[in-house]
């Protein structure tokens, strides 16, 4: 897993140098606090940062081989990953209804659009691939699957998810805030 987070992190790296470079390389830039709902968003960003603490109790649970406790708090954690993406989605729809798009952007430099959705997107994919992973996991358990001595398995959705969240933060401050 430590392998995968790296390059992963070094993938989200990458993206969000390249949009560094673009946006302070572009004169027509949009100050993207204008364009962008920050409300909603830092309701999302608060929705990840939940989730990492129910991730936190899920794994401190089946460590004290609380197996109701994990279900519940995988439960919650993956909760909080479907209404990301769904408050991603409702985001995504807004913008794409005001004009802005992979090759188009009513405010500005149309690369404003491109880099958006491919660092967003990007992120929701991995928020989706969290999701499904941690309900591969409670349906394991609801199912008498998963025992206590699993738990190291649990550490490592836990660390996926944890990244997953704290990129999430990285894309929020650089792509929204500043």
């Amino acid at each position: 897993m430590w392998i995968f987070l790296a390059a992963d992190a070094m993938s989200f790296g990458a993206l969000l140098a390249g949009y560094g470079a673009l946006r302070y390389g572009s004169a027509d830039w949009p100050v993207p606090s204008h364009v962008l709902g920050v409300g909603l968003t830092a309701f999302m960003t608060f929705l990840l940062i939940c989730s990492s603490v129910t991730m936190v109790l899920a794994l401190a649970s089946i460590q004290r081989e609380d197996m109701a406790g994990l279900r519940k708090f995988l439960a919650l954690t993956i909760l909080g990953g479907l209404m990301f993406l769904g408050m991603q989605a409702y985001e995504w729809s807004h913008l794409i209804h005001e004009g802005l798009g992979l090759t188009g952007n009513p405010w500005g430099a149309s690369l404003f659009g491109t880099t958006f959705f491919i660092i967003t997107g990007f992120h929701g994919a991995h928020v989706t691939g969290g999701v499904i992973y941690l309900s591969s996991y409670l349906i394991r358990s609801l199912l008498g699957r998963l025992q206590p001595r699993h738990v190291n398995q649990i550490e490592i959705a836990a660390l996926y998810w944890h990244f997953v969240d704290l990129v999430w933060i990285l894309v929020f401050t650089f792509v929204y805030l500043l």
